[in-house]
């Protein structure tokens, strides 16, 4: 059934272009959306990736058959208009789809909530609208084609199309939509280019006016209603929120401090104290390192943060150990930004816009102490878990140098992710100390060579008061570490599986409480004791 518009063969090789682009551009929209609920893992892109190769794979054999059916190219267009306005939905429903999916699944499983979680909220908000633009190739290959001697030529300019569009609809939002305008603007731009191109082909056909205008209006709505960053809608205590290239960030302040979260629900990257005290988090227990490589306030103490986030070590070192030089190695340019800003990190703390890894590979200099604070959460960047990795640290460790790490989810069951990342670390260094960080998750390794370093623990005595207590809980609590065999490698770091089992440990523990007062007592009465219902 041919239209006046499709005559021009352009026009088919616009819709295609333009749906590439847009395919694209959900599933780098749908990281950003997924990933301060559920991190930026491997484990997530999988799951992405999977989900949305699942529904371009349904809606090209859907697509290839209603062609075959029923070559109308209204029906098309008309898919292109459905998927256009559900896209600009996603911003407004989206992040209130994944809570309760959350909060349903949380009561519910017991294992791999992550993978369960965020493979179903994927289902739900994004494989409708891909599944639609699925449909698009191989109904344009129908309505492209005059004579079978060209279908070679004409799919392979519609595949080439539809590549470039990818490639264009991969790079814009990362680098160019997401970090100028956030994530939820981004849908609203991408779902804008293909509700347009639906309505040229419908206004200049003269037909589906009404259809048109509902998608005009519904796409308007969702341009006020969800034109938002906002993922932590029910806060009202930040001073910033927002997205850079790497990570979706959020400045949080009350009475005491202001802290940094890369995640909605959990965790905290970067924390200053009002009062400038000690935090009462695992950077206290990491100042115990400096005084095991031996600083007395001599010169040429140099102390490397491979993971600077907003500078909260490295303002405790410059405070306790005045006369050393610290600098730090930070990936995300934005959070170095917000350090200066909200954190008050002294301007001459030297902080470098690079990978760490890559950072020691550049640089032949060593330092008495290197922290290594690069694992958020689940996300643990595999390449600096491996032995290669810390080798590498070992190489640039002065004689007596020390290398301190934060383990940011701990465990003490067989086979878990810091029981690999010790016995590993084991492989560099002969002396291995831990001690758990009360009130938290966390756990603070201490690694070097000299057996006879761990005695500065016991022997040296700070002019700070505070300092020296916060040494006391760590000599208290310290642990020497025997590794064994559980090795990670550049080859072999499954560290998002191993991190996930203990997130499912994490939640089986905090949630069984409740699931026996529901057991017990059941969701009814519950309420109506709490809430007076």
């Amino acid at each position: 059934m041919k239209r006046k518009i499709l005559n021009n063969k352009w026009y088919l090789y616009l819709t295609e272009f333009f749906a590439g682009m847009g395919v694209m551009a959900v599933e780098l929209g749908a990281s950003r959306l997924l990933a301060p609920y559920f991190s930026s893992s491997q484990i997530v892109w999988t799951i992405i990736i999977g989900t949305i190769m699942i529904a371009m794979a349904l809606g090209n054999m859907w697509g290839g058959k209603q062609a075959d059916r029923d070559p109308n190219p209204d029906k098309l267009y008309r898919r292109i208009l459905i998927a256009s306005i559900w896209i600009a939905a996603i911003p407004v429903f989206g992040k209130y789809v994944i809570l309760g999916i959350s909060g349903l699944l949380i009561l519910t499983i017991n294992s791999n909530y992550l993978i369960v979680a965020a493979f179903i909220s994927c289902m739900i908000v994004f494989v409708f609208p891909l599944f639609l633009l699925g449909t698009v190739t191989p109904s344009l290959a129908k309505y492209s084609m005059d004579n079978i001697e060209e279908s070679g030529q004409i799919v392979g300019t519609l595949n080439a199309c539809n590549t470039i569009g990818s490639i264009i609809g991969t790079f814009m939002p990362t680098f160019v939509t997401i970090p100028a305008v956030g994530t939820a603007v981004t849908f609203l731009i991408f779902s804008g280019i293909l509700l347009v191109l639906s309505l040229i082909y419908f206004f200049s056909e003269k037909r589906q006016k009404t259809l048109c205008i509902y998608g005009i209006i519904l796409f308007g709505l969702c341009a006020v209603f969800g034109n938002s960053d906002s993922f932590a809608f029910w806060r009202n205590d930040l001073k910033y929120e927002g997205e850079s290239v790497y990570n979706y960030l959020q400045v949080s302040e009350n009475s005491e401090s202001i802290a940094l979260s890369t995640n909605v629900l959990i965790g905290v990257q970067s924390l200053y104290m009002k009062s400038d005290t000690l935090t009462g988090m695992y950077y206290d227990y990491a100042l115990a390192a400096p005084i095991i490589a031996g600083y007395e306030d001599g010169e040429d103490f140099d102390i490397l943060v491979l993971g600077m986030g907003c500078g909260t070590y490295a303002t405790q070192c410059r405070k306790y150990y005045p006369d050393a030089k610290v600098e730090g190695v930070e990936i995300d340019e934005k959070i170095t930004e917000l350090a200066r800003e909200y954190f008050h990190m002294p301007e001459d703390i030297q902080v470098t816009t690079y990978d760490g890894r890559a950072y020691l590979q550049g640089i032949d200099r060593k330092y008495d102490v290197i922290m290594v604070d690069a694992y958020q959460d689940i996300t643990i960047p595999f390449q600096m878990s491996s032995k290669e990795f810390f080798a590498q640290v070992n190489g640039h460790l002065k004689d007596g140098g020390v290398m301190v790490v934060n383990l940011n989810m701990r465990s003490d069951k067989e086979g878990n992710i810091n029981q690999y990342l010790c016995d590993t670390i084991g492989t560099s260094f002969g002396s291995i100390y831990t001690v758990d960080v009360g009130y938290s998750g966390n756990r603070e390794l201490f690694a070097f060579n000299d057996p006879a370093l761990i005695n500065r623990l016991w022997e040296t005595v700070t002019p700070y008061g505070d300092l020296n207590s916060q040494m006391t809980k760590v000599r208290e609590n310290l642990k020497e570490y025997e590794a064994g065999d559980h090795i990670f490698t550049d080859d072999k770091a499954p560290v998002e599986l191993l991190g996930m089992q203990v997130i499912d440990d994490m939640i089986v523990e905090e949630v069984t409480y409740y699931k026996g007062l529901i057991k017990e007592y059941g969701v009814r009465e519950i309420l109506s004791g709490y809430l007076g219902i």
